[in-house]
C-alpha cells in the first residue's frame, strides 16, 4: 500500500493513501493495542516546498555507494591534486563586484601558479564564482581539471549536470552531499611521496565553511585516509577570515580548543606568494635535485 505522511494532531496521525479507497485513521492509543504490518511501496515524501523526493532512492545506501564509486573512478582517471573550496556566489553580479573581481583574479592566478608548481590536477566544485576562477586558472596553466558539482548550489548554474565550458567527462554532478564530500577528500589524499596535493580554502560562505571544517577535522583526527601529510591553506584575502580566526582564538580561551591546536593543522596565507612559498617549502621544490622531504605542518603565521 502506497501512502505519504501528512502530519499529526494530538494523538492522531493523518495519512494520505495513493489508492482511492478510504484508509482508517487510528489514534495512538488504538494503535498501541494492535500490531499493524504493511509494506512500503515506492512512495513519495513531500518536502516543505511541496517538492516530491523519491523516498527509496534517498534512503538507499546502495545509491549513495554507487555515486561514491563514480567519484573515485573520476579521481583515478584524472589524478589527485589540489582541492579548492570557495564561494560560488562571488561573481560579476555580486554587490561587491570590484572586491569580488579582485578575489576572482587572485584565485585564478593562484590556481595557475600552484598547478605549474605541483604539476597536478586542480579539483573544484565546478560551479560559478571563485570556483570558476580556480577552474580557469588551471586550464590556463594547461593542467588537468576535475570537479564535483552538486545538483542544486548557491550560485547560478543550478541545472543538473551542466557546465558552460567543461567537457562532461571531467566533472560529476552529485545527487548526494556525502558522495561529493568523499570525492573532495579523496582527491587530496597522498598515497606516496610522488603525490603533490593540497587543500586550498578560498573565501566562501556556509558550504565552504562546512567543507573546510570537515576536512580540517579529518586531518585533526587522522581520519582523512592519507598516508602522508596533506597541506591545508586558508587564503585570508583582504582579511576575509580574520574574524573567524579571532573566534578560534576565543575558543582557546574558553577551553574548547587547545592552545595552537588549529594553527598546527593549516597555514593561513594573506597572499598568493605566501601560499606558493609555503607549498614549495612543504614539498622541498626549491631545488629539483633534492629528493622530496615530508615535513610536518608548521603553525600558521
Amino acid at each position: 500500500m502506497g501512502f505519504s505522511l501528512l502530519g499529526s494532531l494530538g494523538s492522531h496521525v493523518f495519512v494520505r493513501t495513493s489508492h482511492p479507497r478510504p484508509l482508517t485513521i487510528q489514534s495512538v492509543r488504538e494503535r498501541q493495542r494492535r500490531n499493524i504490518s504493511f509494506k512500503l511501496s515506492r512512495s513519495k515524501v513531500m518536502s516543505s516546498k511541496s517538492e516530491l523526493v523519491d523516498f527509496d532512492e534517498r534512503t538507499s545506501p546502495i545509491e549513495v555507494r554507487k555515486e561514491i564509486e563514480r567519484c573515485y573512478e573520476l579521481i583515478h582517471r584524472l589524478g589527485r591534486g589540489v582541492v579548492y573550496l570557495g564561494s560560488s556566489r562571488m561573481g560579476p553580479d555580486h554587490s561587491h563586484y570590484s572586491q569580488v573581481l579582485e578575489l576572482g583574479r587572485e584565485a585564478k592566478l593562484l590556481t595557475e601558479q600552484i598547478a605549474n608548481l605541483l604539476e597536478c590536477t586542480s579539483w573544484t566544485g565546478a560551479g560559478p564564482g571563485l570556483m570558476d576562477a580556480a577552474t580557469k586558472g588551471a586550464l590556463q596553466a594547461g593542467k588537468p581539471v576535475g570537479g564535483f558539482k552538486i545538483g542544486k548550489e548557491a550560485g547560478e548554474w543550478t541545472a543538473s549536470n551542466y557546465h558552460p565550458y567543461l567537457p562532461s567527462e571531467v566533472y560529476l554532478t552529485c545527487r548526494f552531499f556525502s558522495a561529493r564530500k568523499h570525492g573532495l577528500v579523496d582527491a587530496a589524499v597522498r598515497s606516496s611521496s610522488a603525490d603533490k596535493t593540497a587543500v586550498v580554502a578560498l573565501p566562501g560562505g556556509i558550504g565552504t565553511l562546512d567543507e573546510m571544517f570537515e576536512i580540517l577535522a579529518l586531518i585533526q583526527l587522522q581520519r582523512i585516509g592519507s598516508e602522508l601529510p596533506v597541506p591545508f591553506l586558508l587564503m585570508n584575502y583582504g582579511s576575509f577570515y580574520s574574524k573567524l580566526l579571532d573566534f578560534l582564538d576565543d575558543c582557546e580561551v574558553w577551553g574548547t580548543l587547545s592552545k595552537g591546536e588549529v594553527s598546527s593543522l593549516w597555514k593561513v596565507c594573506d597572499s598568493n606568494s605566501e601560499a606558493l612559498s609555503y607549498l614549495a617549502e612543504f614539498y622541498n621544490l626549491h631545488d629539483s635535485g633534492i629528493d622530496n622531504h615530508e615535513k610536518e605542518l608548521p603553525s600558521a603565521s
